[in-house]
């Protein structure tokens, strides 16, 4: 497994490969929502909350079809299914792999995304820790979309189709945490809520993302 996580990173570090793709594309989108909003602080602030989460979540639909496109295109994806290691433990490596490489650095981005959009300062560590907590959701649940979708020729609209309901849970809840904390009321109940999203999907995502690509190879 250590093999497959390193291989994924390598990809996703190359050029092309995704992992400045979607963070590039997050900036990109907080930094036009305001002027397109106007330059109402307190305008900014109301919206802020759904912005960000907005942002990560279509970031992390843009690169999902890096998670097993590059192994279908050169056979690597025959190889992992005959491994000893089960396929499951595989799809979550390269699961894990895709939030270190899309969700963990909008950590990094966040403070920077609430800046921009006039959130309350008071408000970004809960921002940060709603992205911990929901984040590896959109990369599990995302990996189902991926594995249902690999091997097809431009298969990423599709990908986004089938997946962008599963992520309303997630986008809800993140938002809620953080307008909970710019509100001044506890947001510790929709991050619960958030995590709880996540290690759901961590369990089953993979387990149904196998038996999808199982269905591909045969």
């Amino acid at each position: 497994m250590g093999a497959v996580l390193r291989r994924d990173l390598a990809l996703a570090l190359r050029s092309g490969g995704g992992a400045g793709l979607g963070v590039a594309f997050y900036l990109i989108f907080v930094t036009l929502a305001p002027l397109g909003i106007g330059p109402d602080p307190a305008a900014l602030a109301r919206v802020a909350p759904g912005l960000v989460w907005l942002g990560a979540l279509l970031a992390a639909l843009l690169t999902l079809e890096r998670i097993f496109q590059p192994d279908v295109e050169d056979g690597t994806l025959d190889h992992l299914a005959l491994a000893p290691a089960p396929l499951e433990a595989t799809v979550f490596v390269k699961a894990f792999a895709h939030w270190l490489t899309t969700g963990a650095p909008f950590l990094l981005v966040a403070p920077l995304a609430g800046l921009l959009l006039r959130l309350p300062a008071e408000a970004t560590p809960t921002l940060v820790l709603s992205m911990l907590a929901g984040g590896p959701a959109l990369s599990f649940i995302g990996s189902i979309g991926a594995a249902l979708t690999a091997g097809l020729k431009r298969g990423g609209l599709l990908t986004s189709l089938l997946v962008l309901p599963l992520y309303v849970p997630t986008l809800i809840f993140g938002a809620l945490a953080v307008e909970a904390a710019v509100l001044g009321t506890d947001p510790w109940p929709m991050l619960a809520i958030g995590a709880a999203i996540s290690l759901g999907s961590m369990a089953l995502a993979p387990v149904a993302a196998a038996a999808a690509l199982r269905l591909n190879l045969s």
